[in-house]
């Protein structure tokens, strides 16, 4: 495999790949998501292009044919879809507890049941690094520990080609088992009620929401930070926590591990969930306390929104130069 130069780039540039011919070469586009794939066989060829979303087919080509094109721009777009800039905490905590859920069970079951499966099938058989059969090999089987490895196991699993379904948070399957399995755990520690478990759930699945919205689809700055921070959220409001607690929590998580960055889905994921997830009840164990980190503190402000943004910030913007980078690295030696 061979690197293409980069030369002329423009400035702010988002450096992606180009797989051709089973050779990556970085392909010079503002887009933060621009991938085409060019494959061979004999005298027979394709290529397809994809453009801002992962699901975003723009170009498909059979040998040399153009059979689809759509108008299309390489500029950044906005972010489509729900308006999420509704969602605060104090919001999601009024709706986890007095929405009607019987429009909600049917894909809250589903999380509890694919996500816990897939998380027990981590933990039955060696996938990938066994991080998550690791953790309970060597810290025991407290409920802190399991909920870190259970998470930990589903990632192992789903990372390293197990096909089960997961249901997923913010377009991501590692957000999906983060934000639900620690919550599952302790909800069976606790011998809450299956309506308990499901508007912690909500909760959950919210907050993660409420916090990743506002970086964008694509960010070096790892999603399952925030969603530990929102499981931590919903075992909070699992045992009565209110939204002020939610916010410390928030706060001491972003504090703490706000800096992990996304190098790719890979094993490693599984060991990024379950120090999110540590974080994210250590950080519930200070809120508890009393004890969050103080505003002028690295990027905390003064309210847990203003905390929440300025983390969102960095790993939106700052982090632009440092995706670039880390595509640049990857692919060198290809």
């Amino acid at each position: 495999m061979t690197q293409a130069k980069k030369k002329n780039s423009p400035p702010g540039a988002r450096w992606d790949i180009w797989l051709e011919h089973g050779m990556c070469h970085w392909l010079d586009t503002p887009a933060k998501l621009n991938i085409r794939v060019r494959c061979k066989k004999g005298a027979d060829s394709s290529l397809v292009e994809i453009l801002h979303e992962h699901n975003h087919i723009v170009h498909i080509e059979r040998n040399g044919e153009v059979l689809y094109d759509i108008p299309h721009s390489l500029e950044d777009v906005s972010e489509s879809g729900t308006d999420r800039s509704c969602l605060s905490l104090e919001k999601i905590v009024s709706y986890g507890a007095t929405a009607d859920l019987s429009g909600l069970y049917e894909v809250l079951d589903k999380q509890i049941a694919y996500n816990s499966a897939i998380a027990q099938e981590g933990l039955s058989r060696p996938w990938g690094e066994s991080v998550g059969r690791t953790l309970l090999e060597v810290y025991g089987n407290s409920v802190n520990v399991r909920a870190r490895a259970a998470a930990a196991a589903g990632s192992d699993a789903r990372m390293n080609g197990c096909e089960m379904p997961v249901v997923i948070n913010s377009g991501s399957g590692n957000q999906g088992i983060t934000v639900s399995v620690p919550v599952i755990e302790y909800a069976r520690s606790l011998q809450s009620t299956h309506e308990q478990l499901c508007r912690a759930l909500v909760v959950s699945n919210l907050v993660a929401i409420m916090q990743k919205y506002k970086v964008g689809r694509l960010s070096a700055f790892c999603g399952v930070v925030s969603a530990g921070a929102a499981a931590a959220c919903g075992i909070a409001f699992l045992q009565g926590a209110d939204a002020d607690v939610l916010g410390m929590i928030i706060t001491n998580t972003q504090g703490n591990v706000g800096g992990i960055v996304c190098d790719g889905a890979k094993s490693s994921c599984a060991a990024k969930i379950s120090s999110s997830i540590e974080a994210g009840l250590m950080g519930y164990e200070m809120a508890k306390r009393g004890c969050v980190f103080r505003p002028g503190e690295g990027l905390v402000k003064e309210q847990y929104e203003k905390t929440i943004d300025s983390f969102c910030r960095m790993a939106k913007d700052g982090m632009e130069a440092t995706d670039r980078k880390i595509l640049e690295i990857m692919i060198e030696g290809c």
